[in-house]
């Protein structure tokens, strides 16, 4: 076999997207926060990107009301008669005028009236500050803690093996190190009964049975020194530390029956234990250093028009900056007298702000169109709620909207669409389904929502099971749906199967 290296040609197409057509696609896929972060981002890089102040027109042109004596504030109109001296005069030095203006003027910068408090200053003053990690928490508790200096340490080791949860993920074996000497497994206990004692209540628990074990007997503790607590309250304390204890797997596997027979009580009684219990957090560490969820503005507003059983979209983008160009900026580049390297500068950020500025009206214009389509084909969800939402692809508002079917998959991307019924993705009303034995097609959100409603009315004390769902399912005219499909939905929904509802 022989290796040699050739030059050959050949003739091909490729695509290849133009950058201002990926910045485009990107500003398309942001939701409206991402979009304000963007504008702030580019306002900051590109000099020649400035917000557009908006015009009253009640205050008119202050020019025009008061003409100005300077010849070299008057318009330039070159007159038809013999006397055209006087005009190009001032046409010749109006180079030199820029010239001077661009020298001592320096750039635009719009001035913040005194009057008028600074947006930047009041936005750092209102931005919360970092909030403190689970960890940050105990370790500042643990500081305080009166003991001995090899527990301390051991307490220090264990902590840092506390998940975000609250629970400690390793056995105390394990935190030994044999080959050091500077707490022994005894140690490590006792930390451990101290570390317990820290809030939030539960925290340091090894599983579930002992976190719900420790709020019990804190809460106990704090009604006993309140003077609140009665012998009825440490009694009941005392029945639901035992009920968890010795009974935690039957509890969660819904064997109240079971579990009445071995303790000698009535149902009823387990469940007010129950009710009290489901007070307790299974998570403490939640609590502390939670993550913020991230707010969730609508980029799209549907209203009842005036017209009777139509509906007004409107984008919600009143937040949204207008951008414009930097006039000064705009005329440097076009300068005789500015280097090269200036100009280039100029340019290449001209052209950036000139592409974000026309994405983000491509960006628009997409989902308005986009929303409206929705609106059109999804009328009777609006109308009269989710249970008629109808099985609606995506290629099908593609086609209406006159656009490929990835932008409207970008344009959906996260967006929400806020109606008379609440926030709602925009995804939500694209989806497939079927014909129920009427002919009418429902899509696999309208037939969740059914189940949903079905569960919502059964007995409780008689849960349905999955084959009595299908046939609720089927005489509501949705037939021919597997058992497996009704099992899966019910999962996707939350909803535990029928055993784990039993009312007793």
């Amino acid at each position: 076999m022989r290796l040699e290296m050739t030059n050959q040609m050949r003739m091909e197409q490729r695509m290849k997207l133009a950058p201002h057509m990926i910045q485009s696609m990107e500003i398309l896929q942001l939701p409206i926060l991402a979009l304000q972060e963007r504008i702030e981002q580019e306002l900051n890089n590109n000099p020649v990107l400035e917000i557009a102040e908006p015009v009253n027109p009640e205050e008119g042109d202050s020019s025009q009301e008061q003409p100005s004596d300077d010849i070299g504030e008057r318009d330039l109109v070159v007159g038809t008669d013999n006397n055209k001296v006087q005009d190009f005069e001032r046409l010749e030095g109006l180079g030199d005028e820029f010239k001077d203006y661009m020298d001592e003027a320096g750039p635009w910068r719009a001035r913040i009236p005194r009057d008028e408090p600074d947006r930047k200053l009041e936005a750092i003053k209102n931005t919360a500050a970092p909030s403190q990690s689970l960890h940050e928490y105990l370790s500042e508790q643990w500081r305080m803690v009166d003991a001995k200096e090899p527990v301390k340490k051991a307490g220090e080791m264990i902590i840092d093996y506390i998940d975000d949860r609250g629970y400690l993920t390793v056995r105390i074996e394990q935190l030994h190190n044999k080959d050091k000497n500077d707490f022994t497994v005894d140690d490590l206990k006792e930390a451990l009964s101290l570390v317990q004692k820290l809030e939030p209540s539960g925290v340091g628990a090894r599983d579930l049975r002992e976190c719900l074990l420790i709020q019990l007997a804190q809460n106990g503790e704090e009604e006993s020194d309140s003077g609140a607590g009665s012998e009825g309250q440490e009694a009941d304390t005392s029945f639901e530390a035992r009920l968890i204890g010795e009974y935690m797997d039957e509890l969660l596997e819904n064997r109240l029956p079971e579990i009445a027979k071995k303790m000698n009580c009535n149902i009823e009684t387990i469940n007010r234990a129950i009710e009290r219990l489901s007070k307790l957090d299974t998570s403490p560490g939640l609590q502390i250093g939670r993550d913020r969820n991230h707010p969730i503005t609508p980029d799209i507003i549907v209203e009842p028009a005036d017209t009777a059983g139509q509906y007004s979209v409107r984008l919600a983008d009143s937040d949204l900056p207008s951008l414009k160009i930097s006039n000064y900026y705009a005329k440097m580049a076009k300068d005789t007298r500015v280097s090269e390297k200036t100009k280039k500068f100029l340019q290449n950020n001209l052209r950036s702000a000139q592409w974000i500025m026309d994405a983000i009206e491509q960006r628009k214009s997409t989902l308005l169109k986009v929303a409206r389509a929705v609106v059109k084909y999804q009328k009777d969800f609006f109308d009269r709620g989710q249970l008629h939402l109808h099985p609606l692809p995506m290629s099908k508002v593609a086609d209406d909207v006159g656009v490929h079917l990835a932008t409207v998959s970008r344009a959906v991307s996260g967006k929400y669409l806020q109606c008379s019924r609440g926030i709602l993705p925009l995804r939500k009303f694209f989806s497939g389904g079927r014909e129920d034995v009427n002919g009418q097609a429902r899509s696999w959100e309208a037939i969740r929502a059914k189940l949903q409603q079905i569960i919502d009315a059964e007995d409780k004390t008689r849960p349905l099971s999955d084959d009595k769902i299908r046939e609720k399912l089927a005489a509501a005219g949705i037939d021919d749906l597997a058992r497996r499909t009704v099992a899966k939905y019910r999962k996707i929904l939350n909803i535990p199967a029928a055993r784990f509802r039993k009312k007793y």
